[in-house]
């Protein structure tokens, strides 16, 4: 899950010297920070969380379609559509898509703004207005503090009233309802907005169901929590507004999404990054329970080490930025401008890295535990998934170039993580020479920031679920943007988050990208198989190479290789994995069956 590019690199929290590959990665800033947590944990957790997890962070079927410069669709002079809805009317704009006429609507409140004394409350219901409220416009991002290099955004401002969704659905007149998509977009919780180019719902929703992208509080609007703020709730709860945004979000679609031909029994919610956390955290929500049917999960699990934080370090982040505000009470925070509060979260995290970004966890009211122990009880969602990740989560191929990497030193690496299991790490990340270690930083720092989480949700609703599993490895590398320095490393694989455009089919939305048919085409077969999932609960259709579910076979679990030559495989990962999961049993508190305390 991806954090602002801008963040510093976190000290380490060790006695030791960080190896000369911690060191490159640190000197270089060719990776972005991901969020460390502080834990009550003694080493090599801690180490984990605090030395690795950020040093070696993420790197920083369109063509047939009638598109206007960028990939818009075509708009349509004819009269807006209208749509009553409980708390008043809105109107939105028509446009076309490959002879499919398509309603879109943009900027409609699912929730009141959460201003003024509803700061750090869960969402309240929207307010009516009178007349006709106008919704063919994004509307404002949520507060952020910067945002990664690869967003763009739509919206033309940012405000701490943000709650919003956006809507494409097709133009019909027949009263059979489609199945309906709500995506969360990623961005570590701490940055990112639903009218990104490449979420775009107009080509999926023209090729047959309702597309919704929704905006949901973020970093400390979203995720701060105080003894205080729970003393306050008829929960006993705080933090998690964010993900609470996202509950009122999907019972607004249950109540609503018939009025635009969506079927409230047929919704599939999805995400990619911290998006995709979101989807694993809502199959172990109670306060999700029913609000959806299938699941959809890229790069991202709430099953990480860390991820969700406990109780008592979500409150000690809050009560040490509370310090630093010096308010009063919590009335004067809730008064205070929210740039106000976003420079201070800001400037707080630049001075303790570690102790300073707002995070999900368990809470007692969202999540009363962490979710891989709701799921080892067979207690979450019973719900078809589809899961996978990229190749290059966490791309390192520059180290190929560094000769300072020498075999001892990432021996000394393995053991600062794994301590007296490191000459086990080494069989699953061996580095006998400079290539061997430049390919095995890039494994580990990707299964310790996503992939291991990942295989672990795949894994275990695989084994205590009543529904199939659908694993996929996507590896195809998205070609350089046009405007890119010859002196640039290529990507090595698929980077995180580069397969969003070929998913929504959006790849013309990004038109500083070379695009190839190649790309067209694993954009038409990744496309294809999301749409076959919202449709149906499996990915599998007529047109496309068969997908089988997960299942032991040869010794490993299949998978999916999503390219330009798509093909079922037997995971090679599944060894490395099933160490880390050994790993983590004994040194993750989400293994020890911690609740809300």
């Amino acid at each position: 899950m991806r954090s602002p590019a801008s963040s510093s690199v976190s000290p380490i929290a060790s006695n030791r010297h960080p190896p000369s590959v911690l060191k490159a990665l640190v000197d270089r800033r060719l990776l972005r920070r991901q969020p460390a947590f502080e834990h009550a944990e003694p080493p090599p957790l801690a180490r984990l969380t605090a030395v690795v997890l950020p040093a070696l962070a993420a790197a920083s079927l369109t063509s047939a379609l009638p598109r206007t410069a960028h990939g818009e669709p075509i708009s349509i002079a004819a009269p807006a559509p209208r749509i009553e809805l409980p708390a008043g009317r809105i109107e939105g704009s028509r446009a076309q898509v490959n002879g499919t006429r398509l309603h879109i609507f943009k900027g409609v409140p699912y929730a009141a703004a959460p201003v003024g004394a509803s700061r750090w409350r869960e969402p309240q219901p929207v307010e009516r207005w009178a007349g006709i409220r106008d919704a063919k416009q994004f509307a404002p991002r949520c507060m952020q503090p910067q945002s990664f290099g690869d967003m763009r955004f739509r919206s033309a401002s940012m405000s701490e009233d943000c709650l919003y969704l956006n809507v494409w659905t097709p133009a019909r007149s027949t009263d059979e309802k489609l199945p309906v998509l709500v995506y969360f977009h990623g961005g570590g919780f701490q940055a990112g907005d639903g009218s990104e180019p490449r979420y775009d719902g107009a080509n999926l929703a023209a090729r047959g169901i309702v597309s919704v992208t929704v905006n949901y509080r973020l970093g400390v609007f979203g995720f701060l929590a105080l003894p205080e703020l729970a003393q306050g709730s008829p929960h006993g709860a705080s933090g998690n507004y964010g993900l609470l945004d996202q509950v009122a979000a999907l019972r607004w679609v249950r109540d609503n999404i018939a009025r635009f031909g969506g079927d409230p029994q047929r919704v599939t919610i999805g995400g990619e990054s911290a998006g995709s956390a979101s989807v694993s955290a809502h199959m172990a929500s109670p306060l999700s329970s029913g609000l959806f049917a299938h699941a959809i999960g890229e790069s991202g699990a709430a099953f990480a080490s860390g991820v969700p934080l406990q109780r008592r370090d979500a409150e000690k982040k809050g009560q040490a930025f509370l310090r630093q505000l010096s308010a009063p009470s919590l009335d004067a925070l809730r008064n205070l401008p929210a740039d106000t509060v976003q420079t201070a979260s800001r400037d707080h995290e630049s001075s303790s890295p570690e102790a300073a970004l707002f995070w999900p966890h368990v809470d007692g009211y969202f999540l009363t535990e962490p979710p891989e122990a709701t799921f080892r009880k067979g207690a979450q969602a019973q719900v078809p998934l589809l899961v996978g990740t990229n190749s290059h989560e966490a791309d390192v191929s520059w180290l190929r170039d560094n000769r300072d990497l020498a075999p001892a030193k990432w021996r000394d690496l393995l053991t600062s993580i794994f301590d007296d299991r490191a000459d086990e790490a080494l069989t699953h990340y061996p580095g006998h020479n400079a290539t061997e270690i430049a390919n095995a930083s890039s494994a580990l720092a990707g299964d310790l920031l996503i992939d291991n989480g990942v295989w672990r949700w795949m894994n275990v609703h695989r084994e205590t679920g009543h529904a199939p599993v659908y694993f996929y490895s996507y590896t195809h590398t998205r070609p350089p943007r046009q405007d890119t320095s010859p002196d640039t490393h290529p990507a090595a694989g698929a980077m995180q988050s580069s397969e969003i455009e070929y998913v929504f089919a959006n790849l013309d939305r990004e038109p500083s990208y070379a695009w190839t048919a190649d790309d067209r085409q694993v954009s038409r077969l990744f496309s294809g198989y999301f749409l076959q999932f919202v449709k149906h609960g499996n990915p599998n259709g007529p047109t496309l190479p068969n997908w089988p579910a997960v299942r032991e076979d040869q010794g490993g679990l299949l998978r999916q290789v999503i390219d330009t030559r798509t093909q079922t495989t037997v995971d090679r990962s599944a060894a490395r994995q099933a160490f880390l999961e050994s790993f983590f049993r004994v040194h993750s508190p989400v293994r020890k069956g911690d609740t809300a305390s």
